[in-house]
């Protein structure tokens, strides 16, 4: 259904291999299961290693509930290529313990999945992640389509918006 490759988004990213059809669940994001302090604490290590590099990383660490994390590091875990778009194709659905990515729109052959990766606006870090999806609609930042409002009235208040090199 679907395949890794290269991403124009990201690194590499996750494409569909075939026609797939919206509410479809594609694939779970697998890995370790740790508590959220243990989760907090990767977190903020990956960041920092990263952060200031000119490697690239990602954090991999997914909320599962109110008491536990995914670390979704491993490289088995696949779903941890899906990139974020502000213009998403699907969505994160938590069920009894697992994490899908599901199908929110109808999806064609050699598109990139993607979906919105929530990060909540904040004013002291939102430039750290910036946006490189292309959708029309990109804000340029990896921020959660509900706190958009948040950020827009942050910048009407006087706050420059960065400009990408």
């Amino acid at each position: 259904m679907w395949r890794v490759n290269k991403s124009k988004v990201h690194g590499s990213g996750v494409f569909a291999t075939q026609q797939i059809r919206k509410d479809t669940r594609i694939i779970e994001y697998i890995g370790e299961k740790i508590s959220r302090s243990e989760g907090d604490k990767r977190s903020e290590k990956r960041i920092k290693k990263y952060l200031h590099s000119k490697k690239t990383g990602s954090v991999y660490i997914f909320e599962l509930n109110q008491r536990y994390d995914i670390d979704g590091s491993p490289k088995y875990n696949k779903a941890r290529y899906i990139n974020h778009s502000c213009s998403p194709n699907c969505e994160v659905e938590i069920s009894r313990g697992h994490i899908w990515i599901s199908s929110i729109k109808n999806i064609n052959i050699g598109e990139e999945l993607s979906y919105d990766y929530g990060y909540e606006f904040d004013k002291e870090d939102y430039k750290d992640h910036e946006c490189k999806c292309g959708s029309k609609n990109c804000i340029g930042y990896i921020i959660s389509s509900d706190d958009w409002g948040k950020y827009k009235r942050f910048l009407k208040k006087g706050n420059k918006k960065k400009t990408k090199k």
